[in-house]
């Protein structure tokens, strides 16, 4: 086939052009920005192009397919003139389902946890030696691309979203994957990060329920109120359906075990979303066909690789981890998670919030007393990060203060102020939680670490 992208130089566009390419299409693409590593990965197989922008005259009538990726508006000129032309344009997610009709599509979706999820599982299923073909919203430790896309896997794992599968098609991107098994982690609304209304929001999972194939499967964590909730107003659906909650669990000398029984499986990761997450992914490999003795030896030494509750450094008992913030739950949940693990020791929380963000009191309410279990709390909202003069931050001070509520709480607004601050901080049994935007981060976590460490 000869296939073109418009926005090659997206994070899943580039891969799956990569991925094309080495099948043996012929693939060319457009973008009017690409940065890295899309650059250079593009550069090497002879795919970056060369000029940015779009050009209109690179689209022909000998172009089987045109994947249109996010980046794109609809007045696109190379979009129009393939609508012109009536070459057929598809979303990534609508061309990956036709061409994986022929294989088992296990989709992961929910609100949290599903690149974790998917990883996991992934890391289970290398280390057994079986091969399969996926598609992951974050690169994975172990995995050299985003994507693999092969004619003879019979079996690819879908990381799947709720957003719209391309400027024209809104259509959430999960439901055209047609999965044979599904599996949902858990629904919930944040208003500051969703654009569409909470009912709206649980319909994209509803729906998706629907598009499970007929006897197929849908695995569900029966811990999360509204995806019980969604599970139950599906029940019409004729499919499987299989639960999960948190396991049993134990920590000593900071290291969590998993209850099988008498047996007791030492982990490298922690904190109960992490535990939930291992259920699921357990309950999908048994899916799959993966023994029970199988997972948990290949799970024992899995690590976090997409930045949640990982570690970063330690240092005279001291310990270091990031994390992504993506809401006031998120937030809550990786101190609790950390003070849970380590008893024993104090902890010091630093936040940095977007500063258009934290301007919204909507936005900003809802972390409202969420860093009440960390014996520090520091909120970084980075001025230097404003490209508008006009905008003044100083008065969100008050508004910071009021909001968390908390007794030991530090406002910054600049690097060099949290550097003179853990420079300060005596770290002597005391932990650090970075909580970082995945959209908006200006820390470096490895040198603000040498800082919290220097005084002890």
């Amino acid at each position: 086939m000869r296939i073109h992208f418009i926005a090659i130089g997206g994070a899943v566009m580039h891969n799956l052009a990569i991925s094309l390419a080495g099948q043996g299409h012929q693939v060319s693409g457009s973008d009017d920005q690409i940065v890295e590593p899309s650059k250079s990965r593009l550069k090497k197989i002879g795919l970056l192009p060369a000029k940015l922008g779009w050009f209109p005259e690179q689209i022909t009538e000998d172009i089987d397919a045109v994947i249109l990726g996010m980046h794109a508006d609809v007045d696109n000129p190379e979009l129009l003139k393939a609508q012109e032309l009536n070459i057929k344009i598809y979303s990534f997610p609508e061309f990956i389902y036709e061409q994986s009709m022929n294989k088992t599509r296990v989709v992961v979706a929910g609100t949290y946890g599903k690149t974790t999820i998917m990883s996991m599982v992934m890391h289970v299923l290398k280390k057994l030696g079986r091969d399969f073909d996926y598609l992951v919203g974050a690169q994975l430790e172990g995995f050299d691309s985003l994507v693999k896309l092969t004619t003879h896997n019979k079996l690819i794992l879908l990381e799947g979203d709720e957003y719209y599968a391309s400027p024209i098609d809104h259509r959430s991107k999960f439901h055209l994957f047609h999965p044979n098994i599904a599996l949902i982690s858990g629904v919930e609304w944040n208003e500051s990060r969703i654009s569409i209304q909470k009912e709206e929001y649980f319909r994209q999972f509803e729906t998706f329920v629907d598009t499970i194939s007929a006897k197929g499967t849908l695995i569900y964590n029966k811990d999360n109120n509204n995806l019980r909730e969604i599970v139950e107003d599906t029940a019409d659906c004729k499919i499987n359906r299989h639960g999960y909650k948190l396991p049993e669990y134990s920590i000593n000398k900071g290291v969590t075990y998993l209850h099988l029984g008498e047996e007791r499986i030492p982990l490298q990761v922690f904190g109960k979303l992490n535990l939930s997450n291992i259920a699921g992914a357990y309950t999908l490999c048994e899916w799959l066909g993966v023994k029970r003795v199988e997972f948990y030896e290949a799970i024992k030494d899995f690590k976090s690789s997409i930045r949640y509750l990982e570690f970063v450094a330690s240092d005279n008992e001291s310990v270091v981890y990031q994390d992504f913030n993506f809401s006031s739950y998120k937030l809550k949940t990786s101190i609790h998670a950390v003070k849970e693990q380590f008893p024993e020791q104090g902890l010091v929380t630093i936040i940095e919030l977007n500063p258009y963000d934290a301007l919204d009191k909507n936005f900003l309410n809802q972390y409202r007393s969420s860093m009440d279990e960390s014996d520090y709390a520091v909120v970084l909202v980075n001025k230097d990060a404003i490209k508008e003069k006009n905008i003044l931050i100083g008065n969100l001070e008050t508004e910071i203060a009021e909001v968390f509520n908390h007794q030991n709480l530090t406002f910054l607004t600049d690097l060099p102020s949290l550097e003179t601050y853990l420079e300060r901080f005596k770290s002597l049994g005391f932990n650090l939680l970075f909580m970082l935007s995945p959209n908006h981060n200006s820390i470096n976590v490895v040198s603000f670490s040498d800082k919290f460490f220097k005084n002890y």
